[in-house]
């Protein structure tokens, strides 16, 4: 089997893992905005949603919960992929802290591999017959889980950390530019990592403005880019959906149910439905869906429309100014990323069943 065959199937049991907590939990979420103003539903903590009785606010904190687990689960099943059960636990930390650091599931992927890799050389060295017995359940992991985590802490997160500072930065200094070519930028940021350190930088910038505006000011800047970074972030997951459907045969069968699940997270503003497809593709994918969310986010701000919520897709569209003309843009980048998918797809040779 070449390489590129092994690090496919690598990141595709990491998926295969990571997918049950990306649905469950992202339509726990979309359940609890639903019932009730999202505002209120992400506000309260465990302790005083559990006191006051808020039903949807738990429902809320189950999905969320779910969602931190995300990370940790691909790059876990990463690690197992590649050395069996001796990679699981340290692939499990390279989750936990590219997560806790920022570096989100593009460095779960890194540290994923990474803690496999090593993990792997550590099992596979010649050691005495009373070492051997103990080498998966105690020294691989944790020697393996003591490297990968130094690694993690001082490569991977540190460098993400500053990136981000450094985006949000500019993000800020270009707000007050071109509306439109902000759209554009948050689009493209909103898909690149699909909930990833890029992603949330777009998104922490556009919730970061919410909190500044004053209530009832309808027609405030800020509404509309927290519009822009929604709208692009509902895109990819329905563009490949989409995509599933029109063109079948350029998508395997475990893809094409993972297009089933991505309509209801795309919908509910859970950009990580498209991490499947990304992963086993991205060379493909991730243009193309950038491309998408692009058209979106510049649409939006040509509308001028905006949104008071800071998540649920379409479960909080009666909170949206514009709300036709809002519809209307995430359909043309759903579209525009379909076609941009196959596409690619087509004239890459991608692998049909």
């Amino acid at each position: 089997m070449s390489s590129a065959s092994n690090v496919r199937r690598w990141l595709m049991t990491g998926v295969s893992y990571m997918i049950p907590f990306v649905a469950a939990g992202g339509i726990l979420i979309a359940i609890g905005f639903m019932l009730h103003d999202p505002v209120d539903v992400v506000k309260p903590s465990l302790d005083q949603a559990l006191a006051d009785n808020n039903i949807p606010a738990l429902i809320f904190r189950l999905g969320a919960t779910l969602f931190g687990f995300l990370v940790p689960v691909l790059a876990g099943f990463i690690a197992f992929a590649i050395a069996d059960r001796p990679g699981i636990a340290p692939g499990f930390a390279a989750g936990a802290i590219s997560g806790a650091m920022g570096a989100g599931y593009l460095g779960g992927l890194v540290g994923g591999l990474l803690a496999g890799l090593i993990a792997k050389w550590i099992s596979d060295q010649n050691v005495p017959g009373a070492i051997r017995s103990i080498m998966p359940i105690v020294v691989t992991p944790l020697v393996t889980t003591i490297i990968i985590g130094f690694v993690m802490l001082y490569v991977v997160g540190k460098p993400v950390a500053s990136l981000n500072k450094s985006l949000t930065s500019w993000l800020a200094t270009m707000g007050t530019g071109s509306a439109i070519v902000l759209g554009i930028v948050l689009g493209l940021m909103m898909a690149f990592d699909m909930g990833g350190p890029v992603n949330k930088v777009a998104y922490t910038f556009a919730t970061g403005g919410l909190a500044n505006v004053a209530a009832g000011a309808t027609d405030a800047k800020e509404w509309t880019v927290m519009a822009a970074v929604m709208a692009a972030g509902m895109v990819p997951p329905l563009g490949l959906a989409l995509a599933t459907v029109v063109r079948k045969n350029l998508f395997t069968e475990s893809e094409r149910e993972n297009g089933k699940a991505a309509w209801v997270l795309g919908a509910s503003f859970i950009t990580e439905g498209a991490i499947p497809f990304a992963a086993a593709d991205p060379i493909r994918v991730i243009p193309s869906i950038m491309i998408g969310s692009a058209v979106t986010g510049a649409l939006v701000e040509a509308f001028g429309n905006t949104l008071r919520a800071p998540h649920g897709g379409i479960w909080v569209f009666g909170l949206v100014g514009g709300v036709a003309t809002y519809v209307l843009a995430i359909a043309v980048g759903t579209v525009v990323s379909a076609v941009c998918v196959i596409a690619a797809k087509s004239m890459g040779g991608a692998k049909v069943d």
